[in-house]
């Protein structure tokens, strides 16, 4: 098969993230601002845990324990997700260092690029080996993936753009992450078609299901509560999670 039409594929997977952008350009009035961020902040930690519990582990566990012993892949199953997790707190404490003005929902915007990037770059992988493999498969999880990238869209977009108040950094943001999967499909054609193993993809996705956690649970979750709409956070959460259920039940 050519190279073509899987990096098309996984490059229109990747790159709908933008689409969860352009919920910046509706109008929103002032006093409705801080139940949209909150909305908005809910959905997208919501979506992160999810995936990370009901896709990410669980993949890369069978992964990392069909090439090792119980003891020993369980043991670095844990040592690879607490670097995610460490590396979550390294970031934050870089981008504080280095954000003065509306630092607290523009660090979360980057960190969500971030921590997006890592998660796409291994999907771009699979969406081109599968897709290189059977059209129909790679549709398949093009699909899965577009479902849950329009709200990380969201969740890169809207804090950066409130923080900013530039929709073209919100946007561009947001572009860049969803580059991750395109520039995955390249890597795989050129370096790893040949060489990837499900033991080095089970690395990399409990490496990104650590980082997720932890940035949701440190980060999202807290700067979602200081805005006193708890009704917008169950919101978000329940629309979060039925978008994880349609993703795991249709795809």
């Amino acid at each position: 098969m050519t190279f073509w039409i899987p990096f098309f594929i996984t490059s229109i997977a990747g790159l709908s993230t933008v689409l969860g952008s352009f919920v910046i350009f509706f109008k929103w009035n002032r006093e409705h601002i801080n139940k949209f961020i909150t909305f908005c902040l809910s959905l997208s930690l919501t979506i992160m845990i999810g995936i990370s519990i009901s896709e990410l582990i669980p993949e890369s566990s069978y992964a990392i324990l069909t090439e090792f012993k119980l003891a020993k892949g369980i043991f670095f199953s844990l040592l690879v997700f607490l670097i995610g997790v460490i590396s979550v707190y390294y970031m934050n404490k870089k981008l504080e260092q280095s954000q003065k003005n509306g630092k607290d929902l523009y660090r979360l915007g980057v960190l969500s690029m971030i921590a997006l990037m890592l998660h796409n770059l291994p999907e771009g992988i699979v969406t081109f080996l599968s897709s290189y493999q059977s059209i129909t498969l790679g549709f398949k999880i093009s699909l899965a993936i577009m479902l849950h990238n329009i709200p990380e869209g969201i969740s890169i977009a809207v804090p950066i753009y409130y923080a900013t108040g530039s929709k073209k950094e919100a946007i561009k943001k947001t572009f860049i992450s969803g580059l991750a999967e395109p520039l995955g499909a390249i890597l795989a054609f050129i370096f790893l078609r040949n060489f990837i193993t499900n033991t080095m993809i089970g690395f990399i996705l409990i490496f990104v299901a650590g980082l997720m956690i932890t940035l949701s649970i440190h980060d999202l979750l807290p700067k979602a509560l200081e805005y006193h709409e708890n009704k917008y956070i169950f919101i978000g959460s329940g629309v979060g999670v039925i978008l994880l259920l349609i993703n795991h039940f249709v795809f």
